[in-house]
């Protein structure tokens, strides 16, 4: 099993460690609850270590990248990030990702840990021109996610980090020591994305100097209320905004059609799996991904069947019970023609139906 370099930290605080995509990583600290509305009200410490980082750099890398990926990287300037999903030729999702770019000609990818060696393998298929390199093992992420993240962040920070907005890094100097022949020249690239919903920020920092940068967060946040936060929370927190999950919420047999949203399809520029989408558009019976609030007590988990009218119609790819809606919500995979808001499906949880309605994601809004 894999370990990130920040396994030693997690066993010291006394994580309860799991198998997660071959990684052994920490499902929870203090509780699942506690460590989810820790990240709602204060702020959360994330080991996402396990994530890919894959470089795409030198000439013809945009094109390449144009050519994969579902939304477009036409026009974005440097220090920006851009949400897509990557498709085969049938047009199923491989997985989605964030690109940066990073130079006039050089990206920064990140697929997900279980997706790595398929993107990489796909991505090279492509690739005569050997533009994509695996730096996975030499880069760590923490991610800082909450209402109080930025604060914390800035002052980790010597050098200000307001000027970086939403879905865009900037390289900041965090005193990280012994800097010669580090990634990114000792440097910590900062990015205003996440995984739950708040504001925060993903620190990428050569994995050697993982550890430091983990205790420097921790100690600055602690005043804050800040607690390290396993996926067990990071689960909750992204099932209450209604985020895809890789090999959960799509496993291969579905299409950005399906899950959504609609804007990771830029339908200007050509890329592999497109001729799929729009034959897929002429399909009447395509199922799509719905979230579900359930309007009786119980909590839904994967795979249990969604029905209506007495009939099994799809299945629950996640499920939990909010910790801060107090219910059961999930997103789960029912026809096209049920998957209007405000539809009242069921949820078979142990024999019983449970009616759940059709809801538009997020779940959770703030106020």
């Amino acid at each position: 099993m894999l370990a990130t370099p920040l396994h030693d930290s997690h066993v010291a605080l006394g994580a309860r460690m799991i198998e997660f995509a071959g990684w052994d990583m920490p499902v929870f600290y203090s509780g699942i609850n506690e460590e989810h509305l820790a990240v709602r009200k204060a702020a959360g410490l994330f080991d996402v270590s396990h994530m890919g980082d894959l470089v795409i750099r030198g000439k013809g890398s945009k094109e390449l990248l144009q050519k994969l990926l579902t939304n477009s990287i036409e026009d974005i300037p440097v220090g920006k990030g851009v949400y897509s999903h990557i498709l085969n030729d049938e047009g199923m999702i491989i997985d989605d990702t964030i690109v940066y770019r990073t130079d006039l000609e050089d990206y920064l990818m990140v697929p997900n840990a279980s997706k790595v060696k398929d993107v990489l393998q796909w991505f090279r298929s492509h690739d005569p021109a050997d533009h994509v390199v695996d730096i996975s093992d030499q880069v760590a992420c923490l991610a800082v996610q909450g209402p109080k993240a930025i604060d914390i962040v800035r002052r980790v920070s010597r050098v200000p980090i307001d000027n970086i907005k939403r879905f865009h890094f900037g390289l900041i100097d965090a005193d990280v020591p012994a800097p010669d022949g580090l990634l990114w020249n000792g440097k910590v690239m900062a990015a205003r994305t996440g995984y739950t919903g708040e504001d925060g920020m993903e620190l990428l920092i050569d994995s050697k100097r993982a550890v430091w940068l983990w205790d420097r967060v921790l100690a600055e946040g602690t005043v804050d209320g800040l607690v390290p936060v396993g996926l067990g929370a990071r689960d909750t927190l992204r099932l209450e905004m209604g985020y895809l999950l890789s090999g959960t919420d799509f496993d291969g047999r579905q299409s950005s059609l399906q899950t959504g949203p609609e804007w990771v399809v830029k339908w200007e520029h050509h890329f592999i799996g497109k001729r799929a989408l729009l034959e897929q558009k002429k399909q009447e019976a395509l199922s799509r991904l719905v979230c579900l609030e359930l309007l009786e007590k119980g909590i839904p988990r994967h795979g249990y069947r969604i029905g209506f009218e007495g009939k099994d119609v799809g299945a629950v790819t996640g499920g939990t019970f909010s910790p801060c809606l107090h219910k059961g919500i999930a997103m789960g995979y029912a026809p096209t023609s049920l998957a209007k808001e405000g539809t009242v499906l069921d949820v078979m949880i142990r024999d019983k139906a449970v009616p759940a309605r059709v809801v538009r994601a997020p779940f959770y809004r703030k106020g």
